[in-house]
């Protein structure tokens, strides 16, 4: 679990201009880290920053996404499972929880690409590419709401949760390849 959340992740966005969702932004940099060993905070940075953003915000907020990067590379590459895609409380209204998971959906995908996914992709990857493209359409009507709505929601979650830990233990030789020379790059 981070230890920064996802109103930490909001404001510090909002405060540079970004016009880029939250969860939109996390599911982008899990897509890039799914194939890219060395995807970096600043490089994080630059895809979700405004060109215009003030400098003097810049260097506080490359800081939270470095720290955010380096907090999902170890959950996504440990071995407790623990990985969780950054989303609105389970206390938010279930249509912005919908939404942020499309989002999130979308980021990964473009993520994903930016960084190079494979022509390719195996069965199970191909799979997961085609589903998260169907998620990241999926609206909740206004007003609904429910057990039965609140169940598929956790479904949907825990589908991608465990989605995203497969992806990225089949881009592994991809990461590899990826590597910069020397290391790890933060």
């Amino acid at each position: 679990m981070s230890s920064i959340t996802y109103g930490d992740l909001e404001r510090a966005l909002r405060e540079l201009g970004s016009g880029v969702e939250t969860a939109e932004a996390h599911g982008c940099l899990c897509g890039a880290l799914c194939v890219q060993q060395g995807f970096a905070g600043a490089e994080w940075a630059a895809e979700v920053l405004p060109d215009h953003a003030d400098e003097s915000l810049v260097g506080p907020l490359i800081e939270l996404l470095s720290s955010l990067r380096d907090e999902t590379l170890a959950v996504l590459d440990g071995e407790d499972m623990d990985f969780q895609p950054m989303l609105p409380r389970d206390t938010d209204p279930l249509e912005t929880r919908v939404s942020a998971l499309a989002a999130w959906c979308s980021g990964f995908l473009y993520g994903l690409g930016r960084s190079g996914a494979p022509d390719r992709p195996s069965g199970d990857l191909d799979e997961i590419l085609r589903d998260f493209s169907e998620i990241a359409r999926a609206a909740a009507a206004a007003g609904e709401a429910g057990d039965e709505a609140e169940r598929d929601y956790m479904e949907l979650v825990e589908f991608v949760r465990a989605s995203v830990l497969l992806a990225f233990a089949e881009l592994t030789p991809q990461r590899a390849r990826s590597a910069p020379a020397g290391g790890s790059q933060h």
